[in-house]
């Protein structure tokens, strides 16, 4: 942390002193990310573009790319079309296609003016793929080998066209009509003898992805197989893009995150919290707070017609039982909230499908049994050592066990509705995240006050 400080520092310090010639000496040692970070946290608009002119030419364009959408709007209306097409490019093709989903139409507009004719063709048609499928995420951008070949004559090819592709080290064998056959790295390569051919080493048991699977199965498959890059084919098996594992860990983070703002009840936003205006926060929580504070008069509804009931007990045992409401849907709607948390997260990861609900139901009943039992023997021992011996209240033996009881089927209900949701909203093509924390918590609380109240009128009155 403090070499890190330490260099931002000495940043600061030759650019203040404008020795740029150190400066761009310095540069050259750091990662185009630390640039872009301490571009972005260090100077002001009119900075960035000074700084960024200052930029050596090999950096520049993998220094761009780490900006925000926002440091990437204004330094592309402050470039020269010279500067801007330099930029654009140096870049790889999914890069720049990812940076044109960011900004306004002006700015697009300028952007495709800059690239070759060739070039926009290719990103106008990456540009038509639905934004959570895999060809949204794909480079065209790739070494391509055929079966015949030799290794010597596979080096000579990758040596002529590797400088401009996203990755060398894992090549892709194809057919005459660029049917995807088989795979082959560099080190299959240069473990080879120069006069093998390509067809003898090549791989043919290999993972692909076509075009319109989901992003978010794209990052499983990551996840799964430890690949640095995987093929993307169309319909017909041609080989059409890459996907490398830096878009992958992008697209688990951006679902990571917006999985657990949905959890929180709050719409996903992919700016960052510090650029995100307090309006557009306000839009992103009013709604969901109005629904959950909707449904959860429901509650209110609920207590009030028990209310009575409980009331005309008599001997204040409707004041006693009232007073344990809060704890009753505190624990159900946690215990709720472990389970479909635990639940959305293997989704997530591909662990659970539908089919696994009762197996999950199962173990959740387990769990929710041991789990009850224990918070049930703790709540019958504090109401008898705490509120009836030390408090003074009249918690007799049976009001007590009336209220750990409630308690152990309340926690029980709460973990089969908790695990089970996620599950169901997956099936029905909803995000399972929405059925987390603060729906279920609304949903258990009128559940376990139902089950609380009826038990109470049914052995005490």
């Amino acid at each position: 942390m403090e070499d890190y400080k330490s260099t931002f520092e000495k940043l600061q310090e030759l650019y203040k002193e404008r020795r740029f010639t150190d400066l761009r000496m310095a540069l050259l040692d750091m990662e185009a990310a630390d640039i872009a970070a301490f571009v972005e946290e260090n100077l002001d608009e009119k900075e960035q573009i000074v700084f960024f002119r200052l930029l050596p030419k090999e950096l520049a364009s993998d220094v761009f790319v780490e900006f925000g959408s926002d440091t990437q709007e204004s330094l592309i209306k402050a470039f020269t079309d010279k500067e801007l097409k330099a930029v654009i490019d140096d870049m790889f093709l999914d890069d720049t296609v990812d940076i044109i989903d960011e900004m306004p139409a002006n700015v697009v507009k300028r952007i495709l003016l800059a690239t070759d004719p060739e070039e926009r063709k290719t990103i106008n048609e990456l540009l038509e793929y639905p934004d959570d499928s895999a060809g949204s995420l794909m480079t065209p951008e790739f070494v391509s080998l055929s079966a015949d070949m030799t290794v010597d004559a596979a080096f000579d090819k990758i040596r002529r066209t590797g400088v401009n592709k996203e990755t060398i080290y894992t090549c892709y064998v194809t057919d005459p009509r660029k049917r995807l056959i088989g795979v082959v790295t560099v080190k299959d390569l240069l473990l080879a003898a120069k006069d093998e051919v390509i067809g003898d080493i090549m791989t043919t048991n290999f993972i692909s992805i076509e075009t319109l699977e989901d992003k978010e199965e794209v990052a499983l498959k990551f996840q799964k197989y430890s690949y640095l890059a995987l093929p993307v084919i169309d319909k017909e098996g041609c080989i059409v893009g890459i996907i490398t594992v830096d878009d992958a860990v992008d697209v688990l983070q951006e679902e990571a995150t917006e999985d657990i703002q949905i959890m929180a009840a709050i719409t996903p936003d992919d700016k960052p919290y510090l650029k995100t205006s307090p309006f557009k926060i306000w839009l992103n929580r009013a709604p969901w707070l109005l629904i959950l504070m909707i449904s959860a008069t429901f509650t209110g509804l609920i207590l009030n017609t028990y209310e009575g009931d409980l009331s005309a007990l008599g001997g204040g045992l409707g004041t006693l039982l009232i007073a344990c409401v809060p704890m009753m849907m505190d624990s159900g709607g946690n215990a709720g909230s472990q389970a479909s948390v635990t639940v959305t997260r293997g989704i997530a990861l591909g662990e659970l499908k539908f089919k696994d609900i009762f197996k999950v139901m199962w173990k959740e009943l387990r769990v929710g049994l041991m789990l009850g039992v224990t918070l049930g023997l703790v709540c019958f021992a504090k109401l008898q050592l705490v509120d009836r011996l030390l408090l003074g209240y009249n918690y007799t033996e049976l009001i007590s066990f009336v209220i750990s009881l409630s308690l152990t089927i309340t926690v029980v209900i709460s973990k089969i509705v908790g695990c089970s949701l996620p599950l169901l909203a997956k099936k029905c093509r909803l995000d399972p995240a929405v059925m987390a924390s603060p729906f279920i918590t609304t949903i258990v609380d009128a559940l376990s006050l139902m089950i609380y109240c009826n038990i109470a009128l049914a052995l005490l009155v």
